[in-house]
């Protein structure tokens, strides 16, 4: 960011969307999708895309305007109903280490109706062995659904977890995971289409 006390840093636009389990929030920045939480509060939101991004943040509301976060929550809603098998949206990750990047360029890969586990997603990216520290980068996502997190399982085709920084029980949080994968047709225990 310019270091011109002129210049006014770009805002970071958050909306919320309806979802079964309570509101997605989605945010955007600088053209692309930087943030989508389940279960998080608002307040809690909001203060984590400011330390992460040191700008404000804004709460808009959507107006079909075509705006890149009008079509974010078009394409959720859409995912939502079972109506949208891939996302069409540019996202931002360039503020995650190294690693986070790796895996979730791997879990990128996962399409609607499949999924991988842990060692998989690993495996996939080179680093067999690595299957813990896929999980770890995975539970900070912080872009879910539009990086399928939810398509991560363990090995053995049962739920494995969801979420990291995010709130709610753990049982919420899997309610919602087990959500997603009946949106997309699957029920645990699964095959694993990238073992």
């Amino acid at each position: 960011m310019d270091n011109d006390p002129t210049v006014t840093p770009s805002t970071v636009e958050y909306a919320l969307v309806a979802a079964p389990w309570g509101p997605i929030h989605v945010a955007v920045d600088d053209g692309a999708v930087v943030a989508l939480e389940v279960l998080t509060p608002t307040d809690a939101f909001v203060a984590g895309l400011e330390r992460r991004f040191r700008r404000p943040v804004e709460s808009v509301r959507a107006g079909r305007t075509g705006s890149l976060l009008d079509r974010a929550i078009d394409q959720v809603e859409a995912y939502l109903r079972g109506d949208r098998r891939a996302f069409d949206l540019p996202i931002r990750l360039d503020d995650r280490p190294a690693w986070d990047r790796s895996v979730l360029d791997g879990v990128r890969q996962l399409h609607w109706g499949s999924v991988s586990s842990y060692g998989g997603i690993a495996r996939l990216i080179g680093r067999p062995g690595a299957a813990r520290a896929v999980g770890g980068a995975v539970s900070r996502n912080p872009i879910g659904l539009v990086v399928p997190c939810h398509r991560v399982i363990a090995g053995d085709g049962t739920i494995g977890g969801y979420g990291g920084a995010w709130y709610g029980t753990r049982e919420q949080l899997l309610d919602v995971k087990r959500t997603l994968l009946a949106i997309e047709g699957m029920t645990l225990p699964v095959r694993i289409a990238i073992p």
